[in-house]
């Protein structure tokens, strides 16, 4: 069928059958297209046919008794129907014409100006502007899709960064939700607001600016690390507006620092294997040397100076096997244990400490125990390390620390938070390398130890600290037996929600 053979299916609301007869008349002599025409007089049967059956044209008269046609289009659009409607009338009045074209008219013709090339003019360009009007709709019914299912934050915001629409996105990214952010800045969000002075700058310097990386607070007081691309733009009316993508790269940048991690400890453990065993070899010829002198010298003086030469060398030695062990791989028995059972030895086996110096310990483990695969001495001493560091990191009477748990969806979750000195960000880059330390009388070989240890139960750990805030340590546990997911009154564990 060609464009001229198309067929258009025509309701005409007219209570006149005079005025309807006219206008059959010049539908009749209209070639371009083939008319299917039906005729109503009553408004309720016209508000039916529009809303129960498809047409393609719709031409009503003004006035249809007590509602007229600007009421029939008002009443239509409501129901989301989407027939084009041209209003007809028997004088020209500018206000109803007004009226008319703000209710959604797509035309307005006078009955007495009618003939067949106004008609023919009117139906040609209806159906060009409803087919125009069609694919701008699809079109913002694309981009809004892809807006509102976005996995990242999508958002408006006016030039001082002031939000005016953003995607639902937020809540799984932030927790906050859409009404939380609607006239608040991206300032309210950022864990430093001096960001977006430089982020700005480049947004009116450049126009736009693309994966500026920033850090965002979210509603629980967690840290993401987001990508930020914006570009200015102008609407119609030359008013400036900012748009933007936000790409939440957290776990790509903690997946970088423990892949970094890795690559350290491992060329680290490549060094000091190296250095063991060159200090071994020598070490060992002079422990046999001073053995040997031990034996065969009589002299006092001597010995008591071969003696010091001997406990020192076995230091060394003794060090050197500390060094090693803190390096390999460790040798795990793995076997099924309670994790808030294990946690409460950790607990038990600090008292004293936290007792002596009036330190308050609240645990907060969930309500779901979590049976994982684990080398119970060794993950003891790992998690041991992490709370005797807090222990001395918090002041005296006044030093809080938290233990959390959080066991869902396979994944077993255990946070020690404190309110101490925190640590600074050039002291966490290299927190678990060996023998680094801050302590007056620490080697620095625990945490390495704790990192070595959590690596062989497959587990991962983030800190999270700011200088005289505190810091908190995250293991997560990725994955375990969903069968052993037990609640902890099942399991015989019990929940510790009091402070010590």
């Amino acid at each position: 069928m060609t464009i001229n053979q198309q067929l258009l299916r025509i309701l005409v609301v007219e209570d006149d059958e005079d005025d309807f007869i006219l206008i059959s008349d010049y539908f009749k002599n209209i070639t371009a297209w083939k008319f299917e025409i039906k005729w109503v007089q009553r408004y309720a049967d016209a508000l039916e046919e529009l809303c129960n059956n498809q047409y393609t044209l719709c031409f009503c008269d003004y006035r249809l008794g007590a509602k007229n046609g600007i009421d029939l289009i008002k009443d239509v659009l409501a129901k989301n129907k989407a027939t084009p409607i041209i209003l007809l009338t028997g004088k020209g009045n500018y206000n109803i014409d007004i009226e008319a074209t703000r209710a959604g008219a797509f035309d307005y013709l006078i009955k007495a100006d009618l003939d067949e090339d106004k008609l023919e003019r009117t139906i040609r360009y209806t159906l060009e502007r409803f087919n125009n009007l069609q694919k701008i709709q699809e079109s913002e019914r694309r981009y809004r899709s892809i807006f509102e299912k976005s996995k990242d934050i999508v958002f408006i915001a006016s030039p001082d960064t002031t939000l005016t629409t953003i995607n639902y996105a937020v809540n799984d990214i932030l927790n906050f939700s859409v009404e939380d952010c609607a006239g608040k800045k991206l300032t309210a969000f950022l864990k430093n607001p001096a960001d977006i002075d430089y982020f700005t700058s480049r947004v009116n310097i450049d126009g736009e600016v693309d994966n500026f990386e920033m850090e965002f607070v979210t509603a629980n007081k967690e840290i993401k690390t987001c990508l930020i691309s914006a570009s200015m733009e102008s609407d119609s009316n030359h008013e400036h507006y900012l748009q933007g993508i936000i790409h939440d790269i957290t776990d790509l940048k903690k997946a970088e620092k423990a892949s970094l991690q890795a690559e350290k400890l491992a060329a680290s453990g490549r060094f000091i294997r190296t250095l063991a065993h060159e200090v071994r070899n020598p070490l060992n010829n002079i422990k046999l040397a001073v053995e040997n002198l031990l034996q065969t010298s009589a002299d006092e003086d001597d010995k008591f100076y071969l003696d010091i030469i001997h406990r020192n060398g076995q230091r060394i030695n003794d060090l050197v096997t500390e060094l090693l062990l803190s390096s390999r791989p460790a040798d795990m028995n793995f076997a099924n244990i309670s994790l808030h059972g294990l946690l409460h030895q950790v607990i038990n086996s600090v008292q004293d400490k936290l007792v002596m110096r009036n330190i308050k310990l609240v645990s907060n483990f969930d309500n779901n125990d979590c049976i994982i695969k684990a080398d119970s001495p060794k993950l003891e001493m790992a998690i041991l390390n992490i709370l005797v560091n807090a222990i001395e990191a918090v002041p005296d009477n006044t030093g809080t620390i938290e233990v959390v748990t959080l066991c869902q969806n396979k994944q077993a979750q255990v946070s020690i938070s404190d309110n101490g000195c925190g640590i600074s960000t050039e002291n966490k880059e290299k927190l678990f390398e060996p023998y680094f330390t801050s302590k007056r009388n620490g080697i620095g070989l625990g945490l390495a130890t704790t990192l070595n240890i959590l690596q062989s139960h497959n587990a991962k750990i983030d800190v999270q600290s700011q200088l005289e805030m505190g810091t908190m340590f995250t293991i997560l546990f990725s994955q375990y037996n969903a069968e052993n997911f037990v609640s902890a009154a099942a399991s015989g564990a019990t929940i510790d929600h009091h402070a010590y």
